[in-house]
């Protein structure tokens, strides 16, 4: 066989983690889904379609009525104006989307600049796109960009900044000041900016969530792309969309349409469907995730492990130092084998591991899973 074209890329750490807990039993906050059903309507809604008979290919860039209701939606809660026919692009989930719209734009030779700690699937996308990958650090203190790094690190053969908000894993966000920052250092550069905000609908503390399609200056350069996985707790549905202006949606769906051409049909109309029938339900989803993660901080009051601030998502980074001086990925391997708890190594997201020792928790699970799981924490 001839060399691998992801030489350092094996078995993701999600994957190894979830599959550790599976074989001892132990309470999996590792992997990032939750304990909780979609909506009970939503539900009944895909089983409707289903039996309407809507089980063939949808079009390749998504239903008419799920595009239109997405932009009802951004319009309603974020005051953005789409064009849906024209910008909106429905994908296999969030991931199918950040590979179509990193391979639409990115070229070999060009460099592709990431912030972390950073989702596991940027890098190895734009090294598939033939593309030199740059890690910046954001700041460890509060996990925000670290400005003067990244000023360093654009150059002229720069073609993409990828951005997380609200970040995965360290819950840190944006705010529409850092995308004006942005815009300053990509004038007069011929570079776009791939705004991953999965998580958008779980902000916390009364915060708005301030997405790349805001920034008038970044908008004719920006991919965003979200998920309604992580908006319906339905990761299993893999339906996600990219938004961009028409140029980059012309080139992002000529990839997409080779990569999974179209998306569940019965699952799209059923979105759209409910979208429009129960159009506050993402707003709530901040709230109910905010109890989530003040629930699981108050059962670990006291343990050992120092939580760090977390302003979005569903996952909480915690510092073990006084517990163990091991790397990340052997802490938590002792972890899940000694105490039953499977959590996922900072390290899994950056290319060189932290000074800090931490790991991250998902809190998107029932009140009997986070207390099980916190008493084990305790005990640590």
């Amino acid at each position: 066989m001839r060399d691998s074209k992801l030489p350092r890329v094996g078995t993701t750490i999600f994957t190894v983690m979830s599959r550790l807990a599976a074989e001892t039993g132990a309470i999996n906050l590792g992997q990032g889904f939750p304990d909780f059903q979609p909506p009970e309507r939503l539900r009944a809604l895909v089983a409707e379609h289903l039996a309407r008979g809507h089980n063939q290919y949808a079009p390749m860039a998504g239903l008419p009525a799920l595009l239109d209701a997405i932009a009802e939606s951004a319009a309603r809660r974020h005051g953005w104006r789409i064009d849906a026919p024209n910008e909106v692009t429905v994908g296999a989930g969030g991931t199918e989307a950040l590979f179509a719209a990193i391979h639409a734009v990115v070229r070999a030779g060009d460099e592709v600049i990431l912030l972390d700690p950073s989702y596991d699937s940027y890098g190895p996308a734009a090294e598939l796109a033939g593309a030199r990958v740059l890690r910046v650090p954001l700041s460890l203190a509060d996990f925000r960009i670290d400005w003067e790094r990244l000023t360093a690190a654009i150059g002229p053969r720069t073609r993409m900044l990828i951005v997380n908000t609200p970040l995965n894993p360290a819950g840190s966000v944006l705010e529409a000041a850092d995308w004006e920052r942005i815009a300053d250092l990509l004038e007069g550069r011929d570079a776009f900016v791939l705004s991953d905000e999965v998580y958008e609908t779980l902000v916390f503390d009364g915060c708005r969530h301030a997405g790349v399609l805001g920034n008038a200056r970044l908008r004719e350069r920006a991919f965003a792309v979200f998920s309604f996985g992580k908006t319906f707790n339905a990761t299993g549905w893999k339906v996600g969309y990219c938004v961009a202006a028409p140029a980059l949606t012309a080139e992002f769906r000529k990839v997409h349409q080779f990569l999974t051409f179209a998306v569940s049909t019965p699952m799209q109309h059923a979105i759209a469907d409910f979208l429009r029938e129960q159009p506050g339900f993402a707003d709530g989803q901040g709230a109910f995730y905010q109890a989530r993660r003040d629930r699981f901080a108050a059962l670990l009051a006291g343990s050992r492990f120092a939580l760090r601030p977390v302003h979005g998502t569903y996952f909480m980074l915690a510092d073990y130092s006084a517990v163990s001086g091991l790397p990340d990925a052997a802490f938590c391997e002792q972890l899940t084998r000694r105490h039953g708890v499977a959590a996922i190594p900072l390290s899994s997201f950056c290319d060189a591991p932290p000074s800090a020792r931490l790991i991250r928790f998902c809190f998107a699970k029932d009140d009997a899973t986070l207390e099980a799981a916190a008493a084990k924490l305790r005990a640590v």
